[in-house]
C-alpha cells in the first residue's frame, strides 16, 4: 500500500511513524516549510520534516500548492493520500491524485467541529466526549464522507496535550485496519448530516486573553485547558500583560467577602469571576520568567492591590 503523507505537528509525526510501523510503502512526505526561529538566522522544521528526516523519507516543504509543484506530485504515484493537520487547504487536482483516496483524520466526531481547532473547542466548551475521524477529502472544509469513526471519553481535567495524545493513540488504532479495509472495496463511506454540522475557529495569540469579571471560573479553566501548549491564557492589569502559568478553583474561598478583585491568599493570587473566585498559582511579567505567585506577593503586592 503506497501513501503519500501530508501533516506538521507533533501528533501527525506520531500518526506518520506509526504508518511506517506497519510497513507501509510511504512514498512522500509533505509538510509546511521551515518556521523562523527565535535563534538568530535559525530556522526550525515542522514535527512531520523531523520524523520524515529520521525515518529516511522523501520529503517535500512547499511554500505553495501550485503548478510547479503539481509536476512534482504527478510523478508520484500512490493508493491513499493520508493528511493530519497539514495546515493548508489542498486543491482537488491533488485530492484526485491517488489511485484510491483522499482521506483526512480528524480529531472531532464529525460532523461536530468542523474547522482548525476542534480539540480546543471541545475543552472550551466542556464537552464529556469526543473521537476521530477518518473520511473521505472533497472540497468542502471537512465535509466529505466518513470512513471511520471511534469515540471516547475525555479524560477528566484534560488539557489539550493529554486529549490530543489520547486521540492520536485512538487515531493510530483504527487508521491503518480503515485503509486496508478501503483497499479491498470493503469500506464504503458514510455522508455527513450536513444539518448537524457545527464549525470551529482557527485559534490567535488573542483567543487567550481573560477577562475575569466577565467569565465564570469554569470557563477560564476550560481556557487554560485548551490553550496551555499554544497562546497559553493571559489578562492585564494597569496596562500591563501577564500570563498565567498555574490555575486552580478553591471551595474554601468561593464566598470570600475580600473587596477587592486581586488579594492574595496561603495558596496563590486570588481572582474574582463573574461566579467565584479562582487561585492563579503560577505567572509571568513581561520579560520576567515563570513565578510562584506566593513569590509575587513580595515583589508585586502594590501591583496587585491598588
Amino acid at each position: 500500500m503506497k501513501i503519500l503523507f501530508a501533516g506538521s505537528p507533533g501528533s501527525s509525526a506520531e500518526i506518520l511513524q506509526d504508518l511506517f510501523n506497519q510497513e507501509c510503502e510511504i512514498v512522500g512526505v509533505i509538510s509546511q516549510p521551515d518556521k523562523r526561529s527565535k535563534r538568530a538566522g535559525g530556522k526550525d522544521p515542522s514535527s512531520v520534516s523531523l520524523m520524515a528526516t529520521k525515518l529516511g523519507l522523501p520529503l517535500f516543504k512547499p511554500s505553495k500548492i501550485d503548478n510547479e509543484f503539481k509536476e512534482i506530485i504527478s510523478t508520484i504515484q500512490c493508493d491513499f493520500l493520508v493528511v493530519s493537520a497539514y495546515g493548508k487547504i489542498l486543491p482537488e487536482w491533488f485530492l484526485a491524485h491517488p489511485d484510491i483516496s483522499s482521506i483526512n483524520i480528524h480529531f472531532s466526531l464529525l460532523p461536530k467541529y468542523r474547522g482548525a481547532s476542534p480539540i480546543q473547542s471541545c475543552l472550551l466548551n466542556g464537552d464529556l466526549d469526543s473521537g476521530i475521524s477518518i473520511m473521505k477529502m472533497t472540497k468542502g472544509l471537512d465535509e466529505g464522507p466518513i470512513y471511520s469513526a471511534e469515540k471516547i471519553t475525555i479524560p477528566e481535567n484534560a488539557d489539550k496535550h493529554i486529549l490530543e495524545t489520547v486521540l492520536t493513540k485512538v487515531a493510530n488504532k483504527v487508521l491503518f485496519t480503515t485503509l486496508l479495509a478501503v483497499a479491498k472495496n470493503k469500506k464504503v463511506p458514510t455522508a455527513q448530516d450536513d444539518t448537524a454540522a457545527s464549525y470551529c475557529k482557527k485559534i490567535t495569540k488573542s483567543s487567550g486573553k481573560v477577562y475575569f469579571i466577565d467569565e465564570d471560573a469554569s470557563s477560564v479553566i476550560r481556557k487554560f485547558n485548551a490553550f496551555k501548549d499554544w497562546p497559553g491564557i493571559f489578562f492585564e492589569k494597569n496596562n500591563v500583560v501577564i500570563k498565567i502559568h498555574g490555575i486552580k478553583l478553591l471551595s474554601e474561598i468561593l464566598h470570600t467577602n475580600e473587596s477587592k478583585d486581586f488579594f492574595f491568599c496561603a495558596d496563590g493570587l486570588a481572582v474574582k469571576t463573574s461566579s467565584s473566585t479562582l487561585v492563579i498559582t503560577h505567572l509571568q511579567f513581561p520579560g520576567k520568567n515563570i513565578i510562584a505567585s506566593q513569590d509575587a506577593a513580595n515583589s508585586y503586592a502594590d501591583f496587585f492591590t491598588d
